[in-house]
C-alpha cells in the first residue's frame, strides 16, 4: 500500500504544476490531496458545474479545497449545447468529458500548467468509460490509474490521511440516471435528483435511481435487499416518490449495476 503511495507521489513529482479536475469524490480528493502535498501551491482544482452536478457536491468540494488550502477555480460547462450529449446515447459521456476536458486544456495554457489529472483509479479499467477516448484529445493523464490504484485502496489511504470523503458513497453524474436512449432535460435532472433526496431520508445506504420516461427504478447493493424492505417504510416512500408524478415506482431485482455496464451486458 505504502509503496503504490510513494510511486504515486513519484509519478506527480515528474511534473512542475497541475491541474486537477475535481468533482469532490473519493477519488479526486485523494488524488488533489495527494497534489497538494507534492507539488504545494503549484496544483490547480477546477470544478466544473452544470445541471448533471449537484449543489450538494459543489459545497463539499469548496470546502474540502479551504480546508487543505488548495486553489480553486470552479467554472461551468456547457454539454446541454451538443446534441449529441442531449441524445444519450451509450457515447454520451464522450461528450461531456470532451466539453470539460476543453475548458481545462484552456485554463492549463492560459496559467502555464504542466498537466491535467483527473482521478479514474485502476478498477475504473472494468466499466465501460466512452469518456476515456475524450482524454486522449487533451493528454489527460490518469495518475492513479497509471500506479494501479484501486478504489478500495483509494478509501484506506484517504481513512488513513482522515480526509473527509474516505467514506463518501460512490458518485455518478446525475446524466447517468437517465437510461440510455431517452433524451437529457434539465427538468429530468431535477426530477431525479429529487428523487434522490426523498430516498436518502428513508435509506442511509448506497442506492441509485433510473429514469424510463415515467418510470423510476429504484437500484441498490444486492445484499442490502433484505435490510432494504425490513427498514424502509415502502407505503410512505412510494407516495412521496408519487408527488413527482412518477407513474410507476419500481425496484430492481438484480440489483446495482453501473448503466456502462449493464449496457455492456446486454450486448453480449
Amino acid at each position: 500500500m505504502l509503496s503504490k503511495l510513494d510511486k504515486l507521489k513519484k509519478f506527480i513529482k515528474k511534473y512542475n504544476s497541475a491541474i486537477v479536475a475535481y468533482s469532490g469524490g473519493v477519488d479526486s480528493s485523494f488524488l488533489l490531496y495527494v497534489c497538494k502535498k507534492v507539488l504545494g501551491d503549484k496544483v490547480l482544482a477546477v470544478t466544473a458545474t452544470s445541471p448533471t452536478y449537484t449543489k450538494e457536491e459543489l459545497e463539499f468540494a469548496k470546502k474540502f479545497t479551504k480546508k487543505y488550502n488548495i486553489k480553486h477555480l470552479i467554472i461551468k460547462t456547457c454539454e446541454f449545447k451538443e446534441k449529441n450529449f442531449l441524445k444519450n446515447l451509450p457515447d454520451r459521456c464522450f461528450y461531456c468529458k470532451k466539453e470539460l476536458f476543453s475548458k481545462l486544456e484552456e485554463i492549463r495554457k492560459k496559467f502555464n500548467y504542466d498537466v491535467i489529472f483527473d482521478a479514474t483509479n485502476y478498477d475504473d479499467l472494468k466499466d465501460f468509460r466512452p469518456g476515456e477516448q475524450a482524454k486522449k484529445l487533451y493528454n489527460v493523464v490518469s495518475p492513479l490509474k497509471e500506479i494501479k490504484i484501486t478504489k478500495k485502496e483509494v478509501r484506506e489511504l484517504s481513512k488513513k490521511f482522515k480526509l473527509p470523503s474516505w467514506n463518501k458513497p460512490q458518485l455518478a453524474c446525475l446524466s447517468s440516471r437517465i437510461v440510455f436512449g431517452e433524451k437529457i432535460t434539465v427538468q429530468k435532472l431535477k426530477k431525479v435528483y429529487f428523487a434522490e433526496k426523498i430516498i436518502k431520508d428513508f435509506w442511509n445506504k448506497f442506492f441509485r435511481v433510473r429514469l424510463h420516461r415515467d418510470f423510476l427504478r429504484i437500484e441498490i447493493n444486492k445484499n442490502d435487499f433484505k435490510d432494504f424492505f425490513n427498514k424502509v417504510n415502502i407505503e410512505k416512500l412510494v407516495l412521496r416518490l408519487k408527488k413527482l408524478k412518477f407513474k410507476y415506482i419500481t425496484f430492481d431485482l438484480e440489483g446495482y449495476i453501473p448503466s456502462g455496464v449493464r449496457f455492456v451486458k446486454s450486448r453480449k
